[in-house]
């Protein structure tokens, strides 16, 4: 049937049952999240048959992952963070205020055994707030979409053992790394070109590409970046001064892409927003102090400092200038543990406006860029009714 709208402008809608076969495998690998593979392949049978669920060599987390200093078996981990919403209002209670349709984040993982597990969104730790109903998450029912991806390093063998008792690896992260980057990684990637980078707390850039049993450090003069992020598919890293450089994978060549930001900050953080590169700039109460030495700092957390400010820069890329940014209008940006990214505080639900949250001694923290006010704002509030299809351990996806 020709809808009135598509009637007036002169376009045909067509049934998906009447979609022409030859298109079909085209616009499914077009896909480049593994939540829509799923759904495409949901549909029915024939689109099913049309595309495999991913690239025959695609990368299988966790993957194995050169340790830099120890022989202590290490692997890259991978989560995936989503924005949840009921498909029908209908499914919403009737009286329900509009908060009820927003989105919801969670924060997925798979474990050694295949089971997902769902984490805190800023954190990497379970949600203990879902309700126990069922263990059970029917992808028809929600519109799900991908927002990021997160990774970590975490020690441990993921053989048998650890199926048996995953509980001994689970939370195991490896010690004195402040960031993992990974790209490219879709549905459709061939693993043997994932490249991937690593910075560590005493400010080192390690790479490695998939497959390889050595670490290499980065520019191995050097020790002052701070964070790292994939920006329009490719590698960008800034330094302590706020230095913006692009990664040229094959040569590992630094190439400057901003001027220095000139920030009085201790730490600098990487987000991306509407497309726009932005430097976060955090203060903290004291200077950080370096962590010397190879081995060292593996058996060393992370100083605790006290935040007590933030100022965000916005790269304007055609005078090749930082702009200091005093609102981000209805944008949230997330300073998680293990990846950073931006959404828009109308369309989730305790998300607010012009925010910029970050963890802080484990609890999550809420920065106004309005008054530079710190709240004890939880990022990840009770579910909304219509969520109550996980439980605290497991979640299985289901179409």
């Amino acid at each position: 049937m020709v809808s009135q709208a598509a009637e007036i402008m002169g376009e045909r809608v067509v049934d998906w049952s009447d979609f022409p076969k030859e298109l079909w495998s085209p616009i499914g690998k077009s896909l480049d999240t593994g939540i829509d593979v799923l759904r495409f392949r949901s549909v029915c049978s024939s689109w099913r048959s049309s595309i495999p669920p991913s690239h025959p060599n695609s990368p299988r987390f966790p993957l194995q992952f050169p340790h830099p200093y120890d022989a202590f078996p290490t692997h890259l981990c991978q989560s995936t963070i989503y924005c949840i919403q009921p498909l029908d209002s209908s499914s919403t209670s009737t009286a329900a205020t509009s908060s009820h349709i927003k989105g919801y984040l969670i924060k997925v993982q798979e474990s050694a055994s295949g089971k997902l597990r769902l984490l805190e969104p800023l954190a990497s730790h379970p949600i203990r707030s879902y309700p126990r109903n069922t263990k059970t998450l029917n992808l028809l029912n929600f519109r799900i979409v991908e927002i990021t991806k997160a990774y970590t390093l975490r020690f441990g063998s993921f053989g048998r053992a650890v199926v048996e008792d995953e509980r001994r690896y689970r939370y195991r992260s490896v010690p004195g790394v402040n960031k993992v980057v990974m790209f490219p990684n879709s549905a459709w990637t061939n693993a043997e070109g994932c490249a991937i980078f690593v910075i560590f707390l005493d400010g080192k850039l390690g790479f490695a590409k998939y497959g390889e049993d050595k670490l290499t450090f980065v520019d191995d003069q050097r020790s002052d970046y701070d964070d790292i992020i994939v920006y329009k598919g490719q590698f960008y890293v800034v330094d302590r001064l706020g230095v913006v450089f692009w990664i040229e994978c094959s040569s590992l060549k630094l190439v400057q892409f901003s001027p220095p930001l000139c920030g009085l900050g201790s730490r600098k953080h990487l987000v991306e927003s509407c497309g726009a590169l932005y430097v976060v700039d955090e203060y903290l109460d004291k200077d950080r102090g370096r962590m010397e030495g190879n081995r060292s700092y593996f058996n060393r957390r992370r100083e605790l400092h006290n935040t007590i400010d933030f100022k965000v820069y916005k790269l304007d890329e055609e005078w090749g200038q930082w702009v200091l940014v005093k609102s981000l209008g209805d944008r949230a940006f997330i300073l998680g543990s293990d990846c950073t990214f931006s959404v828009s505080a109308q369309e989730f639900v305790g998300c607010k406006r012009n925010r910029i949250y970050f963890m802080e001694l484990e609890e999550s923290r809420a920065f106004n860029l309005e008054d530079h006010c710190i709240a004890d704002l939880a990022f990840s509030p009770d579910p909304p009714s219509w969520l109550c299809a996980t439980n605290l351990h497991e979640l299985i996806l289901t179409t």
